[in-house]
């Protein structure tokens, strides 16, 4: 429970139909089975005491009788694990029939919904023998002398932990219209369990696992769906048991066709929360009454898996759509801008590195949208005293392979000039040294872009305007920023795609370039020629700082939060310490340097994260970091 952690599962038993006390057997060895792996919540489907398929069995007394007796038994066995449990079983009231959802939790009863929406279509007939429950319904209903349960609409709230509110609602419930999982999340309910015996049909296993995606994501919630499978009958159709666990529009979880047993998921109720306090138009109404249980406040073993690069997908067939969607969106707000202020004429300084290679390949692409020259794009290589043989030749030979125009400037003496009107020695490697490079080579381009008629085109990237690593009005300022919100783990892949699909020398290119150090080239190379100022040596790795980002800025995480998921994550690559090392860096940097984002320029949001004052990210430039780094400071590690 510990960071907002709770470990569920949905659980899909072998059933017989009508054999509630061999059914009952199975789902205590599933509850039994799912608190050994640390699970605190397990969601059986519907109707699991009995089995689905029953059809006018249900009119039976000895069937229902069965199957409150068998509910009452688990309830005893189970009455000593920490877990809480859901279970579909059929109850009467004043001579009705419904279709029930428990809710079990050490040794109680806790209480029981009721499905509302009835299907009788197609191969359903659950009208025949069940009544929807219908608003207002009350009801106490005795399993046996020890255990009595209360059927009514309502949430599920941990005593404990009151974010963990859960809901649940009961097959058909979700495929309707207006499902009560609305009203449920709404109330404050952060997991939706939907009991559910769905038959399979051809198509109907990806229509059902989108339905789920879609309503976890409107709902901001997570939404486990539990469904019935081997056991039922077969007389007329046949049950897959499809468990899908998805959070927030993405499935975190999910079974096997034609499988049984649990599938566990470490869902996080913090991060849910987060995103409705953050979308506005989540509307929350808390009328709903809360029914409580008991968890232990415990720290969730953690099995979910926290990608290294949260901002570059893993699957190469999604990461290849997703840099060709990304570079179209950067070229078609360069080319909306161009067209809108009617410019043909774009300058940009090109160094050999990453970022200004992106740049120059997003330039590209919205001329060749506007059916422009290439050679409208003015690309300005500017060596001075850091510049190394490979990054120029590298600039130089890439020009030349996209066809734009190459201008060639040297800065050395205009920068030496400035050294001596401001009395700054030559021989001192400071800030100011580094950053009289910076500012002229800006200066430049300014002054280039006037001349020529076009507009300056930013190259810095969002992993360096989150830490700050700009020359505030040097490589700070533009005219237009086309990768301002591309992290730098990102800018590797979308100039490895271009290389992928390129041909020739300009593929050769493209990659002795993403084979070169991240460096400004601010000092002076090494005697052998090569880079000496390493920016991963100065503000650490780029991979663990947007991976501290993304978590940070997308979803809130407090410091402790991304640290134990850090931590998880590059167990195999840097030891703790190294970890919060450089998530202090970030988190003090990340405060010292929002005043460079306060006045950053123009351009295109292409992901859920982005700094631009403008969009999604306004910061008092003199907010303290104290609590966030004391936070830190206060972990045992």
């Amino acid at each position: 429970m510990k960071d907002g952690f709770i470990k569920i599962a949905c659980a899909t038993p072998d059933v017989r139909v009508a054999d509630c006390g061999y059914n009952a057997d199975r789902i205590i060895e599933m509850i039994t089975e799912a608190y050994d792996k640390g699970v605190e919540i397990v969601c059986f489907p519907e109707l699991s005491m009995t089995g689905y398929t029953c059809g006018d069995l249900f009119l039976q007394d000895a069937l229902l009788s069965a199957a409150k007796k068998e509910t009452a038994r688990i309830i005893k066995e189970t009455a000593d694990l920490d877990i809480v449990s859901v279970v579909g079983i059929p109850l009467a009231v004043c001579g009705k029939l419904y279709n029930c959802a428990v809710v079990i939790n050490k040794g109680t009863a806790v209480g029981a919904v009721a499905k509302k929406n009835i299907p009788n279509y197609s191969e359903f007939y659950e009208a025949r023998h069940f009544t929807a429950a219908a608003d207002g319904l009350c009801a106490d209903i005795q399993l046996n002398d020890e255990y009595t349960i209360h059927i009514e609409e309502t949430v599920f709230t941990c005593k404990e932990l009151p974010e963990l509110t859960f809901g649940i609602e009961i097959c058909e419930d979700m495929w309707v219209t207006s499902s009560p999982s609305e009203q449920l999340a709404k109330s404050g309910a952060v997991i939706i369990f939907n009991l559910s015996t769905s038959d399979e049909v051809i198509g109907k296993a990806d229509y059902r696992r989108t339905l789920i995606k879609a309503r976890s994501g409107s709902l901001a919630c997570t939404y486990a769906y539990a469904d019935s499978g081997i056991g039922e009958s077969t007389q007329d159709m046949v049950f897959a048991g499809h468990d899908i666990i998805a959070e927030n529009g993405s499935v975190i979880a999910e079974s096997r066709l034609f499988s049984k047993g649990l599938i566990i998921a470490d869902t996080d109720i913090k991060k849910l929360d987060y995103e409705r306090r953050r979308m506005n138009t989540f509307t929350a109404s808390p009328d709903m009454k809360s029914t409580y249980f008991s968890l232990e406040t415990k720290e969730t073993r953690l099995e979910r898996h926290f990608p290294k690069t949260p901002f570059v997908p893993s699957d190469k067939k999604q990461l290849d759509s997703r840099c060709e969607e990304i570079l179209t969106m950067q070229a078609v707000g360069l080319m909306t801008r161009l067209r809108h202020i009617g410019c043909k004429t774009a300058v940009l300084g090109l160094s050999g590195g990453l970022d200004s290679t992106l740049a120059l390949i997003v330039a590209v692409h919205a001329f060749d949208l506007l059916e422009l020259d290439r050679k409208g794009i003015h690309t300005i290589t500017m060596p001075c005293f850091g510049t190394t043989d490979r990054t120029y030749n590298n600039a130089c030979l890439l020009a030349k392979a996209y066809g734009s125009t190459l201008i060639e400037i040297n800065i050395c003496s205009s920068v030496m000039q400035h050294f001596s009107d401001i009395g700054q020695s030559p021989d001192i490697h400071d800030v100011t040294y580094e950053n009289s490079q910076a500012r002229e080579r800006t200066q430049v381009l300014m002054d280039k872009a006037n001349q020529l008629g076009g507009i300056v085109i930013g190259t810095g990237d969002l992993s360096e305007l989150a830490l700050g690593w700009a020359t505030y009005n040097g490589d700070h300022m533009s005219m237009y920023a086309v990768n301002s919100s591309i992290p730098k783990t990102l800018v590797r892949w979308l100039v490895n795609y271009e290389a992928e699909i390129s041909e020739g020398e300009l593929k050769k290119i493209l990659f002795d370039i993403l084979d070169t150090p991240v460096s400004p080239e601010l000092l002076p190379p090494k005697k052998n020629g090569t880079i000496s100022q390493k920016t991963e040596d100065i503000v650490g790795p780029y991979e663990l700082h947007d991976f501290f980002m993304y978590y940070i800025l997308r979803y809130g995480f407090s410091p402790s939060k991304v640290f134990r998921i850090a931590c998880l994550s590059f167990a195999d690559t840097y030891p703790k310490e190294v970890i919060m090392k450089w998530l202090k860096k970030f988190y003090r940097r990340f405060f010292n340097q929002q005043f460079k984002r306060s006045c950053l320029p123009d351009g295109p949001k292409v992901g859920t994260v982005t700094l631009s004052p403008r969009g999604d990210w306004r910061m008092p430039s003199d907010a303290s970091a104290n609590m966030w780094l004391k936070e830190l400071e206060s972990i045992d590690y």
